[in-house]
């Protein structure tokens, strides 16, 4: 009988209405909007199991393939009411990058702690660790989700980068080529790309509209966020960075090796936002063109905007110089450095050697 009597209260929790006065849930979002999951919580928690373990397999159950989402229509847990805006992220999450949510399973731990404080502890990515399911909604993917952890607290995230510097900032379990992405970011660098706040140089005269290094009027864009450049290839596709067919789960094609041939698509993803015919009439650099396309007269190939540029943050020059070691060499000074002259792009020097040019240093 006490039996009995447990499965009708609880049976009574998974269908009560999300709204309901007479007993608070823990669902806020749309998975407990009964419009579109009739059976609320059993759409996920199928009879007594309320620990779910490989996750993806149920998110996917409504977020993958159309085949699959008619059958959670036909069995009653999903109502297709003209409010559903799904997509597959199940074949996002198959492309050639992306976030290992189908490769690496059965390593979450709903407690873990985040930043990994733990240095051999696996790297893994599941659908919770950046959607929290109970809470998340349209236009709010990020509600919900616990930030980093300080002391005995932890802060909620407001913002996008505050995620993704969950695993990508101070990790004890970055990867050996990896580096600590909240670093480079910082507002206290001498340069970064405007992730946490405005950047560093309040002139940038290859920024194509809407975007400016200060924001003056209405609809201008000083700030971005990192799924501006890290995320879907298909502007038509689900939005997030779950899989892109560009390496680095960029938005668009990056060339990062030294010799490539300069076009709109060699540096799709500078080109976003930098105007080309701006940089290769030298608007910005003297020599822009130069390193871009080369000088054929002289056998020399054009470099890739790698090669001169970290494009997270640099915290020893402006203008995100940062050097590909693997290009551009110390010169026989045993000097591989930028300096900056003024307060625009246009005078500086450099001392280095690169495609077997010495700079001793060149000024411009």
């Amino acid at each position: 009988m006490r039996l009995l009597l447990l499965f009708f209260f609880l049976s009574l929790l998974f269908v009560l209405p999300v709204n309901a006065t007479s007993r608070k849930t823990m669902l806020s979002g749309v998975h407990g909007d009964q419009r579109v999951m009739p059976k609320s919580c059993r759409a996920c928690h199928r009879g007594m199991r309320m620990v779910i373990r490989n996750e993806e397999q149920t998110c996917l159950n409504c977020h993958g393939s159309p085949v699959k989402r008619q059958r959670m229509i036909a069995a009653g847990y999903l109502r297709d009411s003209g409010r559903l805006q799904l997509s597959n992220i199940e074949s996002e999450l198959r492309k050639p990058y992306n976030h290992p949510v189908l490769t690496v399973r059965g390593v979450h731990n709903k407690d873990e702690i985040l930043p990994e404080t733990i240095v051999n502890a696996a790297r893994h990515s599941e659908c919770v660790d950046c959607h929290e399911p109970h809470q998340v909604s349209a236009g709010r993917p990020l509600s919900g989700i616990p930030g980093k952890r300080v002391g005995n607290f932890t802060t909620d995230v407001t913002e996008e980068y505050q995620l993704c510097y969950k695993c990508h900032g101070n990790s004890a379990n970055l990867p050996v080529d990896s580096s600590d992405k909240q670093l480079e970011f910082r507002p206290t660098n001498k340069s970064y790309h405007p992730i946490e706040a405005e950047g560093a140089n309040a002139y940038v005269v290859s920024l194509k509209p809407p975007y400016v290094a200060r924001k003056e009027r209405p609809g201008d864009i000083s700030i971005i966020k990192c799924t501006d450049c890290h995320g879907n290839d298909n502007t038509n596709g689900p939005k997030g960075p779950h899989g892109s067919i560009y390496r680095g789960l960029l938005v668009a094609n990056y060339e990062m090796e030294d010799g490539r041939s300069e076009s709109t698509y060699a540096y799709a993803l500078c080109y976003r936002c930098h105007d080309r015919t701006s940089l290769l009439n030298d608007e910005s650099f003297p020599y822009h063109s130069l390193h871009i396309l080369g000088n054929r007269g002289k056998n020399l190939p054009g470099t890739s905007c790698f090669t001169c540029h970290d494009a997270h943050g640099s915290s020893s020059n402006p203008f995100l110089i940062s050097f590909n070691p693997e290009v551009v060499e110390m010169n026989r000074d045993g000097k591989r450095q930028f300096k900056a002259q003024g307060v625009t792009t246009r005078h500086g020097s450099c001392a280095l050697k690169c495609h077997g040019v010495e700079h001793e240093p060149k000024s411009y």
